[in-house]
C-alpha cells in the first residue's frame, strides 16, 4: 500500500489485525441498529403506513361526496344513483337524523335568542 500511497503507511500485522477487529465490530453495530431499525418500521410504522393512506383515500372521496357540486364537474347520472341509493337504504334514517337536526338548531336559536334579549335587556 505505501507504494500506492506514500503518505499512508503499510500497517504491521497487529495494525491490520486489530484494524479488521474494528470493522468487525462496527458491521456487528450497523447489523444491530439495522434490525432495531426495521423491527420497529415493520412493528410501529407501517400499521400507520397503511391506515393513514386508507384515511387519506376515504377522505378524498367524502369530499367528493360532501361537495354536492362535484356533481355537475363529475357525472350528475352517478350522483343520482348514489343519492337515490342511500335514500332507498336509509330513508327513516335519514328522516329521523334531519328531524334531529332541526330540533338541535331549534335550541340553539332559542338559547341564542334568549342571550340577545339579556344582552338588549341589560
Amino acid at each position: 500500500m505505501s507504494d500506492d500511497f506514500p503518505l499512508y503507511p503499510a500497517l504491521p500485522e497487529a495494525g491490520k489485525e486489530e484494524a479488521q477487529a474494528l470493522i468487525e465490530v462496527f458491521k456487528k453495530a450497523l447489523i444491530k441498529a439495522g434490525e432495531e431499525a426495521l423491527g420497529k418500521l415493520y412493528c410501529d410504522v407501517i400499521i400507520h403506513i397503511e391506515s393513514d393512506s386508507w384515511t387519506n383515500y376515504r377522505n378524498a372521496i367524502m369530499d367528493g361526496f360532501k361537495d354536492y357540486d362535484n356533481r355537475k364537474i363529475q357525472r350528475e347520472h352517478d350522483f343520482k344513483t348514489i343519492r337515490q341509493q342511500i335514500f332507498k337504504e336509509f330513508k327513516d334514517d335519514i328522516i329521523k337524523d334531519l328531524n334531529q337536526d332541526l330540533i338541535e338548531e331549534v335550541v340553539e336559536l332559542k338559547k341564542r335568542y334568549k342571550e340577545l334579549i339579556e344582552v338588549r335587556s341589560s
